[in-house]
């Protein structure tokens, strides 16, 4: 019984891997159709959508049937739970995605605004966020779960900057660039919530490893953070 519970783990274990693979990737083509002006490429973004969230259906089916019929305890219980919210994480992660894209279809048409430097800088750190939760899931990484956690603050700090170059330096100043600054506006903010969700699955992670609860308590990080 046992052998069949851990194959049944390491199946799930696969299912969130190619979940987040495709969340990344959604990420990634994105901001690629933004720089690129490619219309087609958005779209794609947009109609993927369905297929990542047909996976969380799976994934979310498969920890229920895990939870009802092996009644897990301790670790196995924690990674189970944990699962089912990274599960929840990446789909919301896919969505914003879906939504630069489509904030990218608005734009494809209208003059550039301004050369496009600090967005794809915002979306290596989210794409870096993502995957770094992921790893330290997959590989029980406590380390690289914290690191994730404080690489927060240099998501929330392009943000910042970019927001406001976007209004002090074009959107108050020429009204006519309004339509063309919002929807960069609405990219970095769906950025920036990336990185928020990447957090998310990160602290989730803390807890699966040692059923540390670290939300909203980073003080415990760079506390550690000072000792090494």
């Amino acid at each position: 019984m046992r052998r069949h519970f851990d194959e049944d783990l390491k199946g799930l274990n696969m299912d969130i891997i190619k979940m987040a693979t495709l969340a990344e990737e959604a990420i990634f083509k994105s901001i690629e159709a933004l720089k690129n002006r490619d219309r087609g490429l958005a779209e794609s973004v947009v109609l993927g959508d369905a297929k990542i969230n047909d996976l969380e259906l799976l994934i979310e089916e498969k920890i229920i049937d895990l939870l009802a019929l092996r009644q897990p305890l301790a670790r196995d219980l924690r990674f189970l739970t944990t699962g089912m919210k990274i599960n929840a994480e990446l789909e919301r992660i896919a969505d914003l995605a879906s939504n630069i894209a489509r904030m990218v279809i608005e734009l494809v048409d209208k003059p550039i605004l301004k050369p496009l430097i600090d967005i794809p800088k915002l979306s290596d750190v989210a794409i870096k966020m993502v995957k770094d939760s992921i790893d330290a899931f997959v590989d029980s990484d406590e380390k690289l779960a914290k690191e994730v956690m404080l690489y927060d603050s240099r998501a929330n700090a392009l943000r910042n900057l970019i927001q406001e170059e976007l209004i002090n330096d074009y959107m108050s100043k020429d009204a006519s660039t309004v339509t063309r600054g919002i929807p960069l506006l609405l990219i970095t903010r769906s950025l920036e919530r990336i990185c928020d969700h990447a957090t998310n699955i990160a602290e989730n992670v803390v807890y699966m490893i040692n059923a540390k609860v670290l939300r909203h308590n980073y003080q415990y990080l760079e506390n550690d953070a000072d000792k090494e």
